[in-house]
């Protein structure tokens, strides 16, 4: 199944095919989610050199307390609270361990499981 996504890069918004890869809601509690989401795309999005497009985010109380994303124009970085940093993609498999690993340490710091 192919489906259309959009970027903006230089005030242009661009339409491209992508392939959901990833889509996934995991409860942890009643108050905490995580939520998967990776697209393969046919070009790299400006400032990326891979050709993913991904969203994975921890919510805690309704607030995203990490993020890792590939907004065009932004590249690959992540944001842990209300802090952001880039992030170096090395490959998907790499993305969802770095995301497992942020995510077990933000939970356990803030006894939410």
């Amino acid at each position: 199944m192919v489906f259309f996504t959009s970027c903006v890069a230089d005030g242009i918004i661009y339409i491209m095919k992508a392939v959901p890869l990833i889509s996934q809601r995991v409860v942890l509690s009643r108050d905490v989610f995580a939520e998967i989401v990776l697209w393969k795309v046919p070009e790299p999005l400006k400032g990326s050199r891979h050709g993913y497009k991904y969203r994975l985010a921890l919510v805690a109380d309704g607030r995203c307390v990490l993020r890792y994303d590939n907004e065009a124009g932004k590249g690959d970085h992540r944001h842990i609270d209300n802090e952001e940093a880039a992030y170096r993609f090395e490959g998907v498999d790499k993305l969802l361990h770095d995301f497992h690993s942020d995510a077990r340490k933000w939970l356990d710091e803030n006894s939410r499981l």
